[in-house]
């Protein structure tokens, strides 16, 4: 478990680190190109191979992260339950919408994100709807303490949220990822909504509810439990990793649209999604500490020990 642990920890620290070297060289270098040709070759090539495959090695990164936090958190079979289906339907629906504009709208991939399965969308796309549509519903899950009381309205409920939360990422992913100075997607025809078509939106928010409710489906047939000694459910002591998930990626996208002048995007998708997640982070339950019996229960137990024992004799 240790090992898994140090995985984990390691995953997640690349996946920020790659972050921070992508804004360096966005938002620092190729505004600046007379930095790139003061560089040696090797400089040079490195950052060359940054800004080409940097994004792929992000993602990569986060997912194992993630994948990991589930598998020794929450088991393999609830890992996989939510995983295999998170895949499956966002790949469906992205090859869906680049090929006929449904549910997003008119768009297409270009070459920075790794592989295009079917030459549409590029592999890293679907493993990155995992990672943040897993971190996104279990925040909402452990929030509304569906697994210490369960009902219909909770249950949908932490879908409902978890896909409101996972929509308000791409509030400032879509300016920072499609209009500007390195875009790894472009629209056909640009949006109403800062470049956006409103009928993206919906197409996330109607997507990261399918699969999360797939998920959820599946996961009534056994209870998410932490995989530990005693197994209970999940509380506020593991959120950490999810959340940091969350608030990371959010930041990295808000920063490079704010860069761009898309301030409005990056302001709604806090009010949607960083506020609400970090208020629900301390709405969680905390787990409790092990209570110690009364003092004088233990005197009494002590006592009554004592009269056997002389009784036998």
């Amino acid at each position: 478990m240790k090992q898994l642990i140090r995985a984990e920890r390691f995953c997640l620290i690349g996946h920020i680190v790659t972050m921070v070297f992508g804004w360096a060289g966005l938002l620092l270098v190729l505004p600046h190109p007379e930095v790139i040709l003061n560089l040696p070759a090797f400089g040079q090539n490195l950052f060359e191979w940054s800004m080409a495959g940097g994004g792929v090695v992000n993602i990569i990164l986060g997912a194992i992260a993630v994948a990991i936090f589930a598998y020794r958190t929450l088991g393999a079979w609830h890992w996989l339950t939510f995983m295999l289906p998170a895949v499956c339907i966002s790949l469906s629906s992205e090859l869906l919408g680049t090929g006929t504009g449904f549910p997003f709208g008119d768009y297409h991939y270009l070459n920075g994100l790794g592989y295009k399965i079917a030459g549409l969308v590029p592999f890293t796309i679907p493993i990155s709807w995992f990672y943040m549509g897993l971190a996104s519903y279990l925040i909402a899950r452990v929030a509304l303490k569906l697994d210490q009381k369960p009902s219909w309205v909770r249950w949908v409920g932490a879908i409902a949220i978890g896909a409101i939360l996972f929509t308000s990422w791409d509030f400032a992913l879509e300016p920072a990822m499609s209009q500007t100075s390195v875009p790894f997607w472009y629209w056909d025809k640009a949006g109403a909504f800062f470049g956006t078509p409103y009928q993206n939106y919906a197409g996330w928010f109607g997507t990261s509810a399918l699969f999360m409710t797939v998920a959820a489906t599946i996961w009534t047939r056994k209870p998410v439990l932490v995989q530990q000694e005693t197994p209970q459910p999940l509380t506020r002591n593991q959120l950490g990793l999810p959340l940091v998930i969350y608030l990371s990626n959010y930041a990295y996208a808000a920063m490079l649209s704010l860069a761009s002048g898309f301030a409005i995007p990056v302001v709604l998708g806090w009010l949607t999604g960083v506020v609400p997640a970090i208020g629900l982070y301390f709405l969680a339950q905390s787990a409790k500490a092990p209570v110690a019996a009364p003092k004088s229960a233990t005197i009494n137990t002590e006592i009554a020990i004592t009269a056997v024992k002389l009784g036998v004799k």
